[in-house]
């Protein structure tokens, strides 16, 4: 795996994880009964983008850590993944 590779599939992981943390915990202005005037009711009631970014660095480093060690070691293959056997050398 290059380093390209290694970057591209840290950033892939890195969203698919934040779009899976972002709704956990969420509170909405309609939720806490404090709708500020001018924002829609779903709006978050709290600022937390930034902690689940942090938190979202994390998960995403070490599931970046077991894909880029099963990529590495080998263990699958683009092989075993094409079931039709279409891929040749």
């Amino acid at each position: 795996m290059s380093i390209t590779s290694a970057i591209v599939l840290y950033a892939v992981t890195w969203f698919m994880v934040f779009f899976i943390v972002l709704p956990i915990r969420f509170v909405s202005q309609g939720d806490t009964g404090e709708v500020v005037p001018g924002t829609p009711k779903g709006a978050p009631a709290r600022d937390i983008v930034g902690q689940k970014a942090r938190m979202t660095t994390w998960i995403a480093a070490l599931v970046w850590v077991v894909l880029a060690g099963i990529i590495l070691s080998g263990v699958i293959s683009v092989r075993d993944i094409d079931w039709r056997g279409v891929m040749t050398d």
